[in-house]
């Protein structure tokens, strides 16, 4: 592209984005659409079936009233299922976890303040805390890299390895760093602690979390056979996650 004008350039870099967007959609839902109908007639079956064998118990409207009052509060996070001696939604971990998503840009979704006076925190927390997250940030980056640059500069000293070589070297040393320490490792405690998610999807979710993706599909639930002091443990050390 080194003979385009600017705009050419600019051009076809719209256009590659585009298609990528496109192809991703594309993939996403031949993917996804097929389960996505078969739950959607699941649970047409399960409701057709309830009304069918208590509808002339009900009043009319009575469930769809209740399942939007249940379906408005959880996406509060406040759900009715579960242990009612449990400790409320906005215990300490669970907020610990809610003020990390905002300050690393997550947005899990699974959380979200009812109160003015919350949601007003939040735009002020928010504001103040993100500049300073990203001068932490920027610190931590300013002081570890060199350090963990130094195994990377003696391997390459020692093989007498080609500056180029030594970069990719180095970049692969990092990389493979990074992804153990905030990916597999918070990853393999997600799965111990959750018997019922998949390995597959601990990973999936921690690195929704390090990329600030934070789709919200999957979160450290609450397992009722779990102990609570394990599970909030658990809760804590899942920031780790997050940059």
């Amino acid at each position: 592209m080194g003979g385009l004008g600017p705009w050419a350039r600019y051009g076809l870099l719209t256009a590659a984005h585009l298609l990528a967007l496109g192809l991703g959609a594309a993939v996403l839902q031949a993917l996804e659409g097929p389960p996505a109908r078969r739950l959607q007639a699941q649970l047409r079956a399960e409701l057709a079936a309830f009304q069918a064998e208590y509808g002339a118990c009900l009043p009319t409207g009575a469930l769809e009233e209740l399942l939007g009052t249940a379906l408005a509060a959880q996406a509060h996070g406040i759900s009715s299922l579960g242990n009612v001696s449990e400790a409320g939604t906005w215990d300490l971990p669970s907020a610990l976890l809610f003020t990390a998503s905002l300050l690393t840009t997550t947005g899990y979704g699974h959380m979200a303040p009812l109160s003015a006076g919350g949601k007003a925190f939040c735009v002020v927390y928010a504001a103040l805390g993100l500049p300073a997250s990203l001068a932490l940030m920027a610190t931590l980056r300013h002081c570890l890299l060199p350090l963990l640059s130094c195994p990377g500069a003696w391997v390459a000293v020692r093989w007498q390895l080609a500056p180029a070589r030594a970069a990719l070297l180095q970049a692969l040393g990092l990389g493979l760093l990074v992804a153990g320490t905030f990916v597999l490792l918070p990853a393999l405690l997600l799965w111990g602690l959750q018997g019922n998610d998949s390995l597959l999807g601990a990973i999936y979710f921690c690195f929704g979390s390090l990329s600030t993706i934070g789709l919200g599909d999957l979160l450290p639930g609450r397992d009722r056979d779990l102990n609570p002091v394990l599970y909030h443990l658990g809760q804590i050390a899942l920031l780790e996650a997050e940059p």
